[in-house]
């Protein structure tokens, strides 16, 4: 019995293939898949009943690419360009025989088609849609590291040119049906109930059994190759834009610029070999894995609950009482609400609340413009939060969200008012970000229902949530915790207490390095870019201005109280204290910081810092500033493992890439570990720890590691 596909012959001569792979919501290539199409194209060719095939989905979907799970584990198996090329080539072989079956073939795309779909596709001699507005089309390969490796760097340059199909593949864009239609990648789009009688059309009026490129004489629209005008501007102005954006970190882009360079000077089997090429060269290096492994593996298994306490019944929160109508609090409002929960947003005063529920009517207000809600659909959203004063009007909430000034006496407040109307089975959650968890719960009588629940500003645009166990957590309020996150389509961490938790602590690194160098005399900007050129998003100057150097300085303060003698200064901290204390420069939010704030203009680098950070005679070179940032981070997380606030490596990954920006290409900081190689990393880090300081040197714990060559994942 076939696992992927099914044929049936109809009296026409038809041949109606099915693509039902088992066991998934979604069809996906798999190894089966290769095995099934190879066995049935070998079918309709050597079939003289045959006259043709129509090939579309028992799915509500056609098909959404490889399945990424299969590929991770396939490029854990390549060692060798061999092995490589074992794995790439193939499906280009496939669908090239299905190209040249010398039979008419059509894809009846029924929903969305993505990646491998629509390479299967391309494939086909002719494409029919189904008028569906959700269905969306592209070849989004380039997100996880990858090029489309079926034929899509090929194909669609030589049917649509290769300045559009560029946009496309190394954006990896996502069209709609009518948006492929007017691209000429879709060649009829119909009623859905339409959809198979029109494919057969095709082949019942004739159609060709081949497509273009295989007909002499055929040129590329457009031009192609070094020697045409217009390529060669697209391919000039391509590498500089990829090379800006990418930093050279991510190699795919480059690679789907060089692949539709090459291939589409040469004929279609020449050039599916080029692109098969530069599919190995992908697979052997490092940044695919890692984000295939990271952002798509496990982010989503994160999404489905995969670090749930097992045995406790799913719960869905009804009612939440959101402490605090602040940027913060706002922005859980509105996405709880967006959830369909109905939110008590509770302040001080009424106006401080209404003015939080203000925040949803302007989000609103855009998605309204954007056209990406209704009007009734904004109504009802915005019913759910209601604005108040009165604590008693919490007393029927199932989950509590506290996001008050972060003061301990103040929040211990707000939990006793709280937990006095609440009943006695709702979860209480602090949105701290530094405050220890355990000490917190100290106001609630119940601390097994006491969670920390750590958002991330904007909330409604950050995908994470860290969620931290006090001591006393139960597993049912973790649960029940990841229940209401999930609820909320945000992607989820589970870290243990500790002072900063996980992703508070080791950002803080980030930061402390950034103004630990700029003390050292190393140049602001040599600093901000070397940061970006790493692949942080904004160098460590510009975000602590944008979080303030004040709260920085804070909770450096609050920490220097709390251990007392077991305090040790941390390395930037003259940099800070001058900034706070003495030039008043507190950051963004007043106007000034590490830049300057111009009414009309751009910030920048505030002047008056070589004044009183005086510059260094020598500069470091930025490789050396880069490695500083990030090995900091990546030694940080170590610790954090170390210590038990981590409990697995794909927590510390999905926290530092999605909490505080760590580059993607690495995986993670943990995944960069592997990445550079324990033993090479420990080694550096004790380099790091002579040349700068003892918060580079190893703990005995990862040497030990380094020295059994343990990696952080199998």
């Amino acid at each position: 019995m076939n696992q992927c596909l099914t044929m049936t012959v109809g009296d026409d001569g038809i041949a109606l293939v099915t693509i039902d792979v088992l066991g998934r919501p979604m069809n996906v290539l798999t190894a089966e898949f290769g095995v099934e199409l190879t066995q049935i194209v070998a079918q309709i060719a050597g079939n003289p009943q045959i006259n043709g095939a129509v090939f579309t989905s028992a799915k509500a979907d056609f098909m959404a690419g490889a399945d990424l799970k299969w590929i991770l584990k396939s490029v854990f198996s390549i060692r060798t360009p061999a092995d490589a090329w074992a794995f790439a080539a193939p499906l280009n072989e496939i669908f090239r025989k299905l190209e040249t079956c010398g039979k008419p073939c059509v894809a009846a795309i029924n929903g969305t088609a993505l990646g491998g779909g629509l390479e299967l596709a391309l494939a086909c001699h002719h494409r029919v849609a189904a008028d569906n507005p959700h269905t969306r089309i592209g070849l989004p390969e380039v997100l996880v590291g990858l090029l489309p490796g079926a034929g899509g760097t090929q194909r669609l340059p030589r049917m649509i040119g290769v300045r559009d199909a560029l946009q496309l593949i190394v954006e990896g864009t996502h069209l709609t049906v009518k948006d492929a239609a007017a691209k000429k990648i879709v060649d009829r789009v119909v009623p859905a109930d339409t959809l198979i009688a029109a494919a057969k059309e095709y082949i019942t009026n004739g159609g060709k059994a081949n497509n273009p490129w295989d007909e002499k004489h055929f040129k590329v629209p457009g031009g192609a190759g070094g020697m045409h005008p217009a390529a060669a501007q697209t391919f000039m102005g391509g590498a500089a834009l990829v090379s800006k954006r990418t930093l050279h970190n991510y190699p795919a882009p480059m690679a789907i610029l060089s692949s539709v360079y090459e291939g589409t000077q040469l004929p279609i089997d020449m050039g599916l070999k080029v692109e098969s090429r530069y599919l190995a060269t992908l697979l052997l290096n490092p940044v695919a894995r890692n984000m295939i492994r990271t952002l798509f593996v496990n982010k989503g298994a994160a999404e489905k609950g995969a670090g749930r306490p097992e045995g406790v019944p799913k719960s869905e929160v009804k009612t939440l009482a959101m402490l605090g109508a602040g940027m913060m609090g706002a922005g859980i409002a509105y996405i709880s609400a967006r959830a369909g929960i109905t939110v008590r947003l509770l302040d001080s005063t009424l106006e401080k609340a209404q003015l939080g529920k203000q925040y949803s009517e302007k989000l609103l207000a855009k998605d309204l413009e954007r056209g990406r809600t209704t009007p009734e659909k904004a109504a009802a959203l915005l019913a759910r939060i209601q604005p108040t004063t009165d604590y008693a009007e919490l007393k029927d909430c199932d989950f509590v969200v506290e996001a008050v000034f972060e003061d301990r006496a103040i929040k211990a407040d707000v939990t006793r008012k709280t937990e006095a109307v609440l009943p006695k089975t709702a979860v209480f959650a602090s949105n701290t970000s530094t405050l220890p968890i355990t000490g917190l719960a100290g106001a609630f009588s119940r601390p097994q229902d006491f969670i920390g629940v750590h958002f991330f500003s904007p909330a409604e645009k950050m995908p994470l949530v860290e969620i931290i166990k006090g001591r006393e957590t139960s597993p049912a309020t973790l649960a029940r915790a990841l229940d209401y996150v999930i609820q909320m389509k945000k992607t989820p961490i589970v870290v243990n207490d500790g002072r900063g938790f996980y992703t508070s602590r080791v950002f803080g690194t980030f930061t402390n390095e950034g103004m630990t160098l700029l003390g050292e005399g190393v140049k602001p900007a040599l600093i901000e870019n070397a940061a970006k050129f790493a692949g942080m998003p904004v160098g460590p100057l510009a975000v602590l201005d944008e979080v303030t150097v004040e709260l920085a300085y804070h909770v450096t303060k609050q920490a220097e109280q709390d251990l007392g003698s077991a305090y040790t200064p941390v390395s930037g901290w003259p940099v800070m204290r001058k900034m706070v204390e003495d030039l008043k420069r507190l950051g963004k939010r007043y106007g000034q910081g590490f830049y300057e704030y111009p009414a009309n203009a751009k910030k920048r680098l505030w002047a008056g810092l070589g004044e009183h950070f005086p510059l260094a005679a020598t500069q470091p070179d930025v490789e050396e500033v880069k490695k500083r940032l990030l090995y900091i981070q990546a030694l940080e997380t170590a610790r954090c493992m170390e210590e038990g606030v981590l409990t697995n490596p794909v927590d510390g990954d999905l926290g530092s890439i999605l909490g505080w920006g760590f580059p993607a290409w690495t995986g993670g900081t943990l995944s960069f570990i592997d990445t550079v190689g324990i033993e090479a990393f420990v080694a550096e880090c004790e380099r790091l720890a002579q040349a700068y300081g003892p918060r580079f040197a190893p703990s005995a714990a990862l040497k030990a590691r380094a020295a059994k060559g343990e990696r952080y994942y199998a």
